[in-house]
């Protein structure tokens, strides 16, 4: 990190510092871009031929629009603490800023490190010279992973529910249809995931855990999440399009488009997001069935319709528990829900699960079921199980102890992950 630089010039003469030097993994042009996207994304539009040929009056209009929060800014804090050394010791400590002076005098006033600041472009061009530049000492590849959200992936293997369902997961080839598709939907997901941060960059910098998202907390560069997405993007569609039906491809597509719309409107939306968010885990399933083209069942949409509602409503419920701990008793940042809304939320998703195992017991009933099963009756001991395990995690909820996607969640409790064993085998017994 900088924290290890040498300094190449004698003690009397000023240190010089740029404003990347504070922000070695980002750029403040780009957080200010997506700032405006987010908020005025008409404003940005107009800005945005001037802002490709770096006009320096549209660069200081952006600056001033933007009003970039530069008190959560991922600041090398390494970097800054060799800067208070020096300064003690008496050296003069200069900032820089060649463009966005505005937002690189909040950022000075709010370090408190600095001098005096200059926004002639010489100064700035001469400061690299001041410093002997070091690599920073993280593992890209730990941060690569939380950034595509790898361990996300999990939820992915919802595409396999079709074929399970069917029967069929002893057939090769259609097992390896569905662990394809799986792949297709995880590259994309990676490619929605950083879109999602990149749009939501300046929020999850005020969230209690997910500022540590490496792109929030700088330990991925905004420029690097930028050119993951079109690859991303491009290997699922390529994968999709050569080696399974085209109408998987249209159910990429749609997961695509529903998600960016998600990240930009409809996760601001009371009850809009949460449906949107059972959508998407249901138009897994849908495109599950597709990858393999086997039919798809009522009851299997209709269980997951009211599962998913229910993991959704889990999910924002989770969120808006954290922010009330904090004692934030307003709006939510970046929600359409207020503090307040925990208790409704809840009983709203406890009454979707339940409604989900309601369906479920009338399956067991239905002439189709008893053409699949040889002892559909014994399908009646997975209602209990599955009652058990949505109290239980709305009860860790409620408690603060759901921290993360209830269904990655699931993979990791040793209680959800017993009870879903005694799930299968009460289906199996009943195959």
């Amino acid at each position: 990190m900088h924290g290890s630089a040498q300094i190449a010039v004698p003690y009397e003469s000023p240190l010089v510092v740029e404003v990347r030097d504070l922000l070695p993994r980002n750029d403040v042009a780009i957080e200010a871009v997506l700032v405006m996207a987010r908020r005025q994304p008409a404003t940005l539009l107009r800005l945005l031929p001037g802002l490709l040929s770096r006009n320096r009056p549209q660069d200081e209009m952006l600056d001033e629009a933007s009003n970039l929060d530069v008190t959560t800014l991922p600041y090398d804090e390494d970097f800054i603490q060799m800067l208070r050394d020096e300064r003690s010791n008496g050296r003069q400590i200069i900032l820089v800023a060649g463009s966005f002076p505005d937002t690189a005098r909040r950022m000075a006033r709010h370090l408190d490190v600095f001098d005096g600041m200059s926004t002639d472009g010489a100064d700035a061009s001469n400061a690299r010279a001041s410093l002997v530049e070091h690599a920073p000492a993280t593992s890209w590849l730990r941060a690569w992973s939380r950034a595509l959200r790898v361990h996300q992936w999990l939820k992915n293997l919802l595409l396999l529910v079709p074929l399970i369902a069917a029967h069929k997961y002893i057939d090769p080839a259609l097992l390896s249809g569905a662990v394809l598709a799986v792949l297709c939907f995880s590259l994309m997901a990676s490619a929605a995931y950083l879109m999602n941060d990149l749009l939501d960059i300046a929020d999850d910098r005020h969230h209690p855990t997910k500022r540590h998202r490496p792109l929030a907390a700088g330990q991925v560069s905004i420029m690097a999440g930028f050119a993951a997405i079109p690859l991303l993007v491009a290997g699922s569609l390529a994968l999709a399009v050569w080696l399974l039906p085209p109408r998987f491809s249209l159910c990429l597509a749609a997961y695509l488009i529903l998600t960016l719309t998600y990240s930009l409107t409809l996760k601001r939306r009371m009850v809009v997001d949460v449906v949107s968010l059972a959508a998407l885990y249901t138009l897994r399933i849908v495109a599950g069935a597709i990858a393999i083209a086997v039919p798809l069942s009522f009851w299997l949409l209709a269980f997951s319709m009211f599962l998913f509602m229910s993991l959704a409503l889990i999910k924002r419920y989770a969120e808006l528990f954290q922010v009330r701990a904090t004692g934030w008793k307003e709006r939510a940042r970046g929600r359409g829900y207020w503090a307040r809304d925990l208790e409704m939320i809840a009983s709203l998703g406890t009454a979707a699960g339940y409604m989900a195992v309601m369906v479920l017991a009338l399956y067991v009933n239905d002439p189709v079921t008893a053409g699949l099963y040889r002892h559909p009756h014994y399908i009646w001991f997975a209602c209990p199980l599955l009652l058990m395990w949505i109290s239980r995690v709305w009860m860790l909820a409620h408690r603060g102890h759901m921290n993360e996607d209830p269904l990655v969640f699931a993979v990791y409790d040793r209680v959800s992950l017993l009870l879903g064993a005694l799930l299968a085998g009460v289906f199996w017994l009943a195959r």
